[in-house]
């Protein structure tokens, strides 16, 4: 319930910090695949005029984007005022807005892009139908997440378990089919890398759940899997 819970959302991203802790110990599969290479791919594609990405976090892969798509017109938004404080001042046009009630006009983007997002939506139905609203006749989303074995290992060792998502690789699929016509998947086995223990531990209360962490000591580095899903949506 956490993961929807807008005052812990709100709390979890109150600042850059846990969301910092936590991109930073992933790397792509063995075989050099990144999702968010991967998605940043499918949004290019088609070379979009005008892109919305909604939970744009502190703008780095708006960035991205922009830099991809120098003469689109790309919009960034999010509810945390600090991340969008921070998004803007990359240069990027971001604003502070729900998913649920996007302040745009039916059939106003080309491509819509949610990076790890979905999954913090309390009504999931209807941030779906509102990224179908504004996303024209053709257009595509592009929307990426975690699969229900993401860092399971990590979690059991530490005395928690498994963390299920109403929109994970496992019924994302199912979601979007409710409002596209199309749905393409991509997923990838990518690695956690943790330097030390007390990364990892840092890692698991960045999230601010309500689980009593317990990870055994370790010495050394150590990695965990992880799995992620690029969806296409059309």
């Amino acid at each position: 319930m956490s993961m929807t819970d807008r005052d812990h959302v709100s709390r979890q991203y109150a600042s850059e910090l846990n969301l910092e802790t936590r991109i930073s110990v992933w790397h792509p599969t063995l075989d050099g695949r990144d999702p968010a290479c991967e998605a940043l791919h499918a949004i290019t594609h088609d070379s979009p005029a005008r892109v919305l990405e909604v939970g744009c976090g502190t703008g780095a892969f708006a960035s991205r984007i922009a830099a991809a798509l120098p003469t689109s017109d790309l919009v960034a938004v999010d509810q945390s005022p600090r991340f969008i404080e921070l998004t803007s001042r990359r240069g990027l046009d971001a604003r502070r807005a729900d998913v649920q009630d996007l302040p745009f006009d039916d059939d106003s983007f080309d491509t819509v892009v949610a990076m790890w997002v979905l999954y913090h939506v309390a009504d999931l139905h209807r941030g779906l139908s509102e990224l179908r609203r504004v996303l024209r006749p053709g257009g595509r989303m592009v929307a990426v997440t975690n699969g229900d074995d993401h860092l399971a290992d990590l979690r059991r060792e530490a005395g928690g378990e498994p963390l299920h998502t109403h929109f994970s690789s496992e019924n994302g699929e199912a979601a979007l089919l409710r409002h596209f016509d199309d749905v393409t998947r991509d997923d990838l086995p990518t690695r956690a890398f943790f330097p030390d223990h007390a990364a990892a531990v840092a890692y698991l209360t960045s999230s601010q759940e309500d689980v009593d962490w317990n990870l055994p000591v370790f010495d050394g580095p150590r990695e965990y899997g992880g799995h992620a899903t690029v969806f296409v949506a059309h």
